[in-house]
């Protein structure tokens, strides 16, 4: 009789988990529907000496919630990171999360050490055509380095993007710091080290990736 008993009850809790265990896997499939947008940065996406929750890839978050577009942002930023830490870490990030867009915003970094432009140009073409190779569709963020760097070498580091961008493909925001770095007094919107933007920066530019990343998500 207490055996008998026994199996009911273990059959009910059978029964109950598994309806548990269905519910659950229904809500991750309807988030999982939803295209996922990988954001692969730097200091300037990583929110550096900011709030949490204040930079333009939170403000993206929140947009995408405002203009009920149904997409999920991964922020898979690192400060300091170079394209050649971006190329390494691309693919263990496209089989992790499988996103539906990759969004690179490297190379400012490797300008500030110095690094060979035509490694930078390699290492954002190997991103984007991995990204592509996994399905996702990519959008390039381009930067411009300060004048006293020179107008040749400006030119030249400001080539590297649209280079790529046509080469593999991929949608470009010309300069993503507009309206941040190149205003009247540039210093009003950065950081005391003159290098970060500040949280009255980040709206901006929000609003310089999204019309890009707004149409490659409605072409889906």
């Amino acid at each position: 009789m207490k055996r008998r008993h026994f199996n009911v009850l273990a059959s009910a809790l059978c029964a109950l988990a598994a309806a548990g265990s269905s519910g659950f896997t229904h809500a991750q499939a309807t988030a999982s529907a939803d295209p996922l947008i990988l954001v692969v940065g730097d200091s300037l996406s990583a929110e550096y000496g900011l709030k949490r929750g204040t930079g333009w890839v939170a403000l993206l978050d929140e947009r995408l919630k405002q203009e009920k577009v149904r997409a999920r942002v991964v922020n898979a930023s690192i400060s300091g990171d170079t394209t050649s830490g971006g190329r390494s870490r691309i693919a263990p990030l496209l089989k992790q999360h499988q996103p539906a867009l990759v969004v690179i915003e490297l190379g400012g970094n490797d300008a500030l050490r110095g690094l060979p432009l035509n490694m930078t140009r390699e290492n954002l073409a190997t991103m984007a055509r991995l990204s592509r190779e996994a399905g996702a569709k990519v959008l390039l963020l381009g930067m411009e380095m300060p004048p006293n760097y020179g107008a040749k070498y400006g030119q030249e580091f400001r080539e590297v993007f649209t280079t790529v961008a046509k080469a593999e493909k991929t949608a470009l925001v010309p300069f993503f710091l507009k309206g941040v770095a190149d205003t009247k007094d540039p210093t009003a919107l950065f950081q005391a080290d003159r290098i970060h933007p500040n949280e009255s920066a980040q709206a901006t530019m929000r609003d310089n990736v999204w019309p890009e990343l707004r149409r490659l998500l409605a072409a889906r």
